[in-house]
């Protein structure tokens, strides 16, 4: 008893099986989907800010338009990798 103190928790909590696997492709594709989740807020945030205290402004929504456009571009492109059409 003096000589293995704790040695089967021990060897229970060092074991790396012990934690669950997710592989790479599933961590990306959660990722990807987080910053979706922070786009689409940030975009309705804007959004609204663009059209609420800039609604008489020329720029506000050819801005927005611009706005959109580029962002749906830069989520296809990193959609693309993931998605195999």
């Amino acid at each position: 008893m003096l000589g293995k103190p704790f040695s089967s928790h021990a060897a229970t909590l060092a074991k790396p099986s012990a934690l669950p696997r997710v592989s790479a492709s599933v961590a990306t594709e959660w990722l990807l989907g987080a910053v979706f989740i922070v786009w689409v807020l940030y975009t309705l945030v804007v959004v609204y800010h663009w059209l609420r205290y800039a609604r008489d402004s020329r720029a506000a929504k050819p801005a927005i338009a611009i706005h959109l456009a580029v962002s749906a571009i830069l989520m296809l492109c990193a959609l693309s990798g993931i998605i195999s059409l």
